[in-house]
């Protein structure tokens, strides 16, 4: 191969070489995948050499064209797909599943494997120029022989006829090309006495006219033109101030095509600035100026419908002998069907545990009401009082203690709040509960036995102070803590009134925690449309997978199940992963005629259904999917139906829900006639829905969202779709919008947010002319949808998953949706995959964080990155800023085990993330880079000001507003100075007290009243004036500890017309440190008399040195 010369080359040998070199060069392949291509393009003409690796001589007399190598670099992009390696069996996140999507995000791989798509390389150009600024020495450093290592060595290889360049033939080309003139052909060096050629000497004996580059991965445009300009490539060290943006030469001036897009030639030309600008450019109003406006597609879909009308739900049925409030319900129960069964809990075996009864309910109740409000005193005062907010901190496998705590809060008329118990001072999430707790003003956590042992204990056995939370007095609520009520002592059953009923947390986008109020009224309201709509009676048996501490698994399970009288099984979180048919089981063993699950406890049946055969949903009348607003929930629905019709299920029987903490239900679909129609399903345009539009699409098309309708409104509400951003305009019939809910059974505030509460629970929807829709407020619920046919509502993401990125909208469940449907689908650890939106030159950018499998290679892993990156970009038509791969099981988790996303996203703010894998695409979606400084036309008013302020001006002044007159009834206004006011106070309010000394334990130890504080003051201002001898406007030191005496000494200064001083007194232990100090104060205030308060025992040696460094002072002693 040494031994060959260039012109016995074929022509087109000659060109693949020169892109192979130029592709080296820019770091568009590795040094190994170069090594390869080039020995297969070589291979027919040289004979088989002892020593070279026999693989890539047989490779190379393959015929066909080049094939690209299966081994990618850390970024790299490979368009061959390999056999995935066969992993272990393990879950995925099922709420994005769908088989459809599936297929259509390998179709879309597909179409970029036959479009040879070169991957996201790391840009890392060496290029040579005639400039010696231009040159830049190949990387020498050692790298890590991983085919998978992020360091890759950027060094220039030679022709067949010269082997590799050295870093001494570098400089002498260098030095060499510096002194000549820029010309077509470089003055060649001699390394070895043999002649050398550069990579431009073989490309100027080439074309490379026929030869246009790949488009780029990243972009979503599906045909390229075949003939084009690359955009100007540059290393960030070399590429001269003018050189061409569209054309670059070697060192040869042979004109070559770039393979770095604009857009990082700008960011590059940025970052050239220099990071300190002159001062006269302070004066420019150009930081909004040098962002690129982002251009509005005059092709993009617009809503062409007619404006939307609210639609108005069911009336509100008139039930007969309904009970006035909750609290009633449990009384008539828990005296009249005392031994009816309410609550079963199971063990993480499936057995049950405890069955707890309306009696038993209903009388424990009482118990832990007269407990609370009787028994929990501090020094005689009661620890809490009616209308104060309690929190209720039980694990998800405690369900009667939960219900239990619920009503005996209820029943003495406390605030309940229910929160996630706290594993360790550093949960995720856990600040912000904390923080929600002391808004509410929470002082006492109820708990039961167990979680209390759980809890982490400090060195005295009690609870530790989590971080960000109150100081909380926790009260254990098992029976033998409680206290037997007086047969006197009744709690007071009110009806339903407009009290809070009890708080429900709920985390926003940012990871904040706020309280959603639920009254009274609403409370009963909401128990009353959800026994409406799913047809509860009494006797009836519920399964309930979910939390009972929130949501549905709240309102189902705990509220409206006891106003109707059912019996629940509550299934723990711990039994589905350990057996994910048990709620199936108990729904056949306890013949159930509801269960209350999510599309996930669907879908973990479905894995395990094949070991259990003997079991029958006939009883089934109504399945309801809590999470039916997720899109993906339907894939899950529709494979249910599909395995368990043959065990009795009948279709009709899913019923999808949908519900937000601040409206509480939303909808939900009721339970269709036996062979009736039931579902409500639409195929919908990807990109339509990412500009706010509805456009009907076929499933054969790739970027289609398939919806399925939720029910329809609840009874006695009004429900209409408004623009989210903005006034709330009624959207039109094609566009999505916010839904917003008119109801009485919705929540009432947000606790102590007043502000966000008039935004949310206050909204008021108008029409076109601006005029409301109705005279009733509406709650907005989050969701995103719009109103089907048929009365349906369609819920297609939520607000929380919202990223609007260059005026598109993209859901965050749909980008997980389509990095779970990329091959391998096992590489992701349990599915466990967030999506955020990060903020960056003002605009959104999508960040996605998954975690990957322990045993996955760094190969592997970016295989698998580079292939989301295609399929997000194809299926969603936007680029990803960044993609990180972190470690399995290093998420923050919720307590349920899924993601916390608000924490993940700010440890990815804060670089705590630590990941292993990182691939930055920010050439991909950062469209609106800077633009190069130019001269403003004018000097802005921004600009004036910020330039006066670094010019160190003063632009301008504050004063306040003039004192007014004071009325001559206005006694306390009347005194200009504080020794008129205090000996006014003295006179007037003599036993006020003013001022209170605490220790460190929290106790008074000193005060001072108005009389006090004065006659103590009259008394130092005699001692100053008869003793001291001095004159008014004298100076006098405090040599004072903080306390009431310096007080009491201050205003004795005021009474005799001197000027204090405050000095902190030396420290007797640490008088080399602390005496400096109180001598430099004193040397430039120079006080004529010092009383310090030290008593002659104690401070003896301070009084010593005081007075042999000040002797001129005097000391006066009180």
């Amino acid at each position: 191969m040494a031994g060959m010369e260039t012109p016995s080359l074929p022509r087109d040998v000659k060109v693949k070489l020169a892109e192979l070199e130029l592709e080296l060069s820019e770091g568009d392949i590795t040094q190994k995948g170069y090594e390869k291509k080039k020995a297969k393009l070589l291979a027919p003409y040289i004979p088989q050499t002892v020593g070279v690796d026999p693989s890539f001589q047989i490779e190379s007399r393959l015929p066909g064209p080049i094939q690209p190598s299966p081994f990618s670099s850390s970024v790299a992009f490979v368009a061959a797909t390999r056999q995935p390696k066969s992993r272990a069996s393990n879950s995925r996140d099922e709420r994005y599943r769908s088989d459809l999507h599936t297929e259509a995000v390998q179709a879309a791989l597909a179409k970029y494997k036959e479009r040879k798509m070169p991957m996201p390389s790391k840009r890392r150009s060496v290029l040579v120029h005639s400039s010696l600024d231009a040159y830049t020495p190949p990387d020498t450093s050692s790298a890590s022989e991983d085919e998978g290592s992020l360091r890759r060595q950027g060094r220039i290889t030679s022709t067949p006829n010269q082997g590799h360049l050295n870093v001494e033939h570098w400089l002498n080309k260098v030095i060499q090309s510096s002194s000549t003139s820029s010309s077509a052909s470089s003055t060649s060096s001699h390394v070895g006495g043999k002649p050398t050629a550069s990579l431009a000497d073989l490309m100027a004996h080439t074309h490379l006219d026929n030869h246009s580059a790949p488009p780029d991965v990243t972009t979503g445009a599906s045909e390229r033109a075949p003939h084009f300009e690359r955009p100007q490539v540059s290393s960030v060290r070399g590429v001269p101030r003018g050189f061409n943006s569209n054309k670059m030469e070697t060192a040869d001036g042979v004109p070559v095509n770039s393979r770095v897009s604009s857009k990082i030639q700008q960011l590059l030309n940025t970052l050239k600035r220099p990071k300190r600008p002159p001062l006269k450019e302070f004066f420019v109003d150009d930081f909004e100026e040098q962002l690129e406006v982002q251009q509005i597609d005059p092709n993009q879909p617009k809503p062409e419908g007619l404006q939307t009308t609210p639609l108005q739900g069911d009336p509100l049925g008139v039930v007969t002998n309904w009970p006035p409030s909750l609290l009633a319900a449990v009384q008539r129960w828990g005296t009249t069907q005392p031994k009816a069964a309410c609550l079963t809990s199971l063990d993480t075996a499936g057995k049950p545990v405890y069955t707890l009864t309306y009696g038993k309910l209903w009388t424990r109740s009482l118990k832990l009401a007269y407990t609370l409000l009787n028994k929990l005193s501090n020094k005689n005062d009661p620890l809490l009082r009616p209308g104060d907010r309690v929190a209720l901190v039980y694990p998800n496998n405690d369900p009667v203690a939960f219900i239990v705590a619920f009503y005996g809060c209820l029943l003495a008329e406390l605030v309940p709040v229910p929160i996630e118990v706290p594993l360790t001072r550093k949960d995720a999430g856990s600040q912000q509960i904390g923080f929600l707790l002391g808004s509410c003003g929470v002082t006492v956590a109820l708990t039961c036995d167990a979680c209390h042992k759980g809890l982490p204990k400090s060195q005295t056995g009690d609870v530790v102070q989590f971080k960000g939370w109150p100081r909380l007095g926790w009260f254990v609520t098992d029976v033998k803590h409680l206290s037997k009520p007086p047969k006197d002592w009744h709690p007071m059953i009110r009806d339903a009134g407009n009290n809070i009923a009890y708080i429900e947390y709920k985390t926003s986008k940012e990871g904040s925690s706020m309280g959603v109020t639920i009254s009274q009224t609403a409370m009963l309201a909401h128990c009353h449309v959800l026994s409406q709509s799913c047809g509860y009676t009494e006797g009836e048996t519920l399964t309930n997978v979910l939390d009972f501490k929130r949501d549905a698994g709240l309102w189902h399970g705990i509220l409206t199940s006891v106003m109707n009288r059912m019996h629940v099984i509550n299934i723990p979180y711990a039994l589905m992963k350990v057996n994910p048919l048990s709620w199936i089981q108990k729904v056949y063993a306890y013949k159930a005629h509801s269960a209350l699950v999510k599309s996930r406890d669907m879908h973990w049946s479905l894995l395990a259904q094949r070991d259990q055969r003997d079991v029958s949903l006939s009883s089934l009348r109504m399945l309801i999917v809590a999470d039916g607003a997720n899109p993906w929930s339907i894939s899950s629905c529709d494979a249910f139906v599909n395995v368990f019709q043959s065990r009795g299920l009948r279709p009709e029987v899913i019923c999808p829900c949908a519900s937000s903490s601040e409206a509480l239900t939303v909808a939900i679909r009721r339970p269709g006639d036996f062979g009736g129609p039931f579902t409500g399903k639409m195929v919908l345009s990807m990109n339509g829905l990412s500009y706010g539009v509805i456009r009907m699409d076929t499933e054969e098309k790739l970027s289609v969202l398939t919806v399925q309708d939720v029910g329809a409104v609840m009874p006695g509400a009004l429900v209409c779709i408004v623009k989210f951003e903005g006034t709330p305009y009624l959207c039109k019939t094609d566009e999505i919008g916010e839904i917003c809910v008119s109801s009485r059974a919705s929540g009432t505030s947000y606790y102590g947010l007043p502000g966000m509460t008039k935004t949310v629970f206050e909204a008021m929807p108008v029409n076109a002319a601006g005029v409301p829709i109705s005279e009733h407020v509406f709650t907005r619920t989050n969701l995103l949808g719009f109103l089907g046919s048929g009365n349906q509502v369609f819920v297609v993401g939520k607000m929380d998953g919202l990223m609007v990125v260059s005026g598109r909208r993209h859901n965050a469940d749909d980008v997980v949706a389509t990095a779970l449907a990329v091959e391998p689908m096992k590489f992701v650890y349990r599915g466990r995959i967030a999506v955020f939106s990060v903020n960056v030159l003002h605009d959104e950018r999508i960040v996605l964080v998954a975690e990957q499998r322990p045993d996955a290679s760094e190969e592997d892993s970016f295989q698998w990155m580079s292939r989301v990156l295609q399929a997000i970009d194809s299926i969603h038509q936007v680029g990803v800023y960044c993609l990180a791969l972190v470690p399995a099981n290093t998420l923050p988790k919720t307590p349920l085990g899924g993601i916390h996303l608000s924490e993940t996203k700010q440890r990815f703010l804060e670089g705590m993330l630590h990941p292993c894998n990182v691939l930055m695409c920010p050439h991909t979606c950062v469209t609106n880079l800077p633009k190069p400084r130019q001269k403003q036309p004018e000097v802005g008013p921004a600009s004036m000001i910020v330039g006066n302020l670094v010019a160190g001006k003063r632009i301008a002044q504050a004063s306040g507003r003039d004192i007014t007159q004071f009325e001559d009834n206005d006694q306390a206004r009347k005194f200009l100075f504080l020794a008129d006011v205090l000996h006014w106070r003295a006179q007037t309010t003599p036993d006020h007290p003013l001022f209170l000394l605490l220790n460190a334990k929290g106790t008074v130890v000193n005060t001072a009243t108005c009389i006090q504080l004065h006659k103590k003051a009259e008394r130092v201002a005699a001692a100053l004036l008869e003793k001291g001898r001095l004159n008014t406007g004298d100076h006098v030191a405090l040599v004072y500890p903080p306390g009431i005496d310096l007080i009491m000494t201050f205003y004795g200064c005021l009474y005799a017309g001197c000027v204090p001083v405050t000095v902190r007194p030396p420290h007797p232990q640490n008088l080399a440190t602390t005496l400096p100090t109180v001598k430099m104060i004193v040397e430039m205030t120079y006080p004529e008399r010092s009383p310090p308060k030290y008593t002659k025992h104690q401070h003896l040696k301070c009084w010593l040195i005081w007075t042999l460094v000040y002797p001129p002072l005097e000391f006066l002693q009180e």
